[in-house]
Order: C-alpha cells, then sequence, then structure tokens
C-alpha cells in the first residue's frame, strides 16, 4: 500500500512554476515604459530620414536627370514630363532620363515640383518637395535652392 499525498493537494514544486499575477504586471509596465521611450525617438528618425531621401532625389538623382536632359537638349526641359517622354521639338532627346521610365515622387507620396525659368534660380529651374505637409510653399518645403 503506497501512502501519498491526496489528489487534490498541489505540491510546492508545481506551485512555483507558475507565474504571480504581480510579475506578470510589473513585466508588462516594464514593456510599456520601454515603448513609451524608444516609438517616438524611432517615429523621429524615418522623419528625417524621408527629408534626407527628398534632399538627395532633388540634389543628386532628379538634378542628374535634368543635366543630361540639358546636355543633350541644350536647354532645361519646360517639365519633369519631358525627362520621361520626348517633347515635340525632341531633335536631341536620348532619354528616358529615368530608370524606370516615369517619374518619381517624393518620399510623402507627392510629385516633385519643377519650374524653368526658376523664382528662386532665374538663370536656372527650381525644383522642390512640398515636405512632410504636403501643401507648397510651407515651412517645411525642400527645395534646390536651400542649403541643407
Amino acid at each position: 500500500m503506497k501512502i501519498g499525498l491526496p489528489k487534490n493537494v498541489v505540491t510546492k514544486s508545481k506551485l512555483s512554476r507558475a507565474f504571480t499575477l504581480v510579475e506578470i504586471m510589473l513585466v508588462v509596465a516594464i514593456l510599456g515604459i520601454l515603448a513609451a521611450l524608444v516609438i517616438p525617438k524611432i517615429a523621429g528618425k524615418s522623419q528625417e530620414a524621408r527629408i534626407t531621401a527628398a534632399n538627395t532625389d532633388i540634389k543628386s538623382g532628379i538634378k542628374s536627370a535634368l543635366d543630361s536632359y540639358n546636355v543633350d537638349m541644350g536647354t532645361y526641359p519646360s517639365s519633369l514630363q519631358d525627362l520621361v517622354t520626348p517633347p515635340h521639338n525632341a531633335r536631341n532627346w536620348h532619354g528616358p532620363y529615368f530608370d524606370p521610365p516615369t517619374l518619381p515622387l517624393d518620399p510623402w507620396g507627392n510629385p516633385y515640383i519643377y519650374s524653368y525659368p526658376g523664382k528662386h534660380n532665374p538663370t536656372s529651374y527650381d525644383l522642390s518637395s512640398a515636405g512632410p505637409d504636403g501643401k507648397p510653399g510651407t515651412s517645411d518645403d525642400i527645395g534646390n535652392w536651400q542649403t541643407q
């Protein structure tokens, strides 16, 4: 005959393997605090990255396409569309000047704003992004006439 504990008695070893409600709440609280500290910093970095990408497009990528067009045609295009499809007077056009042959959008999904001759660069062109708010003419615009 075996003598043992009744079946309804829980041994200490089984009980000590589970987490208590206090321990679980403590872990959730710590995760919440960490998220509150980290998420705003990550969100700010993504906006900075978009601004940097727009500056790079304006001052390098699209600028290269515009300069190539200028070398081929002897003038800057009247619109960015001329970089993708030949204009009516396209004797020396060697485009499309983008690969793939579509006009790029700024990091916020809006078209870049181009004018030739430019208001800020009267002997050249103005190229800009409306920036994070998507509204041209506001303080967050990013343009080729700015130093950044």
